[in-house]
């Protein structure tokens, strides 16, 4: 059986370090590949690049994760930046906003992971909450908290019981996107999963399924991509 290619954007950090080099790099935690391979897909990396180059890149995938990351600048959904924002990754912003968009026009299968959410949120015409307390127990340690689903969602179609998931975030969508409904919440309302009714398959989540044990999110992806 062919094993659906799919896309996860990265990081592109200066001065990485590795070995004996300090250079500029493309970078993308291991959990994210690993996951993806673990759910039966073949993995590819996407860097950032020139938004005019997006629809092209997605016509060659057949599943498309927008990974977690810095947050996304607020100038994006039309807000002031909050002092507790971190500092904006413009040109990550404007590639992954051209392969949100890429992908949603031809139809390719859609994971966003955390900032990925936010971002698909961002990319429909929503806005953010730009600091919530409770969500990241400390700096560089994911915590965890129950999730549950919304009957008849997608997300509960993949996981339809209560679960606690691997979470690291201050921020949250606020106003939903065009045509985006919730599919699952934490115990203090906040939204934790978003999705698009019908085709073509679309989710985000708040969390970090690559941080944890339970392939289902990802598996969803894989299977719908091929």
């Amino acid at each position: 059986m062919t094993r659906p290619l799919i896309g996860v954007s990265t990081y592109l950090e200066p001065g990485a370090r590795w070995g004996v080099w300090e250079l500029d790099a493309a970078l993308l935690p291991a959990a994210y590949p690993r996951l993806v391979q673990r759910s039966g897909g073949l993995a590819a990396m996407l860097p950032p690049d020139a938004a005019d180059h997006a629809e092209a890149t997605v016509a060659r995938l057949d599943g498309l994760v927008i990974a977690g990351g810095p947050d996304v600048d607020p100038a994006r959904y039309g807000a002031e930046r909050d002092p507790r924002t971190g500092p904006p990754a413009r040109e990550r912003d404007a590639w992954e906003l051209a392969l949100v968009d890429a992908a949603l026009a031809a139809r390719v299968p859609l994971l966003g992971v955390c900032r990925g959410m936010q971002l698909l949120n961002v990319a429909l015409g929503g806005s953010l909450v730009q600091h919530l307390d409770g969500h990241a127990e400390a700096v560089g340690v994911f915590g965890g908290h129950a999730v549950k689903p919304v009957p008849g969602t997608r997300y509960a179609a993949a996981v339809p019981e209560e679960v606690t998931v691997p979470t690291y975030h201050h921020q949250s969508v606020d106003r939903l996107g065009t045509g985006l409904v919730p599919s699952a919440h934490a115990a203090d309302g906040t939204v934790e999963a978003v999705e698009l009714p019908g085709s073509p398959w679309v989710l985000g989540v708040q969390w970090h399924p690559e941080m944890g044990d339970d392939p289902r999110v990802m598996r969803a992806l894989v299977e719908a991509a091929g």
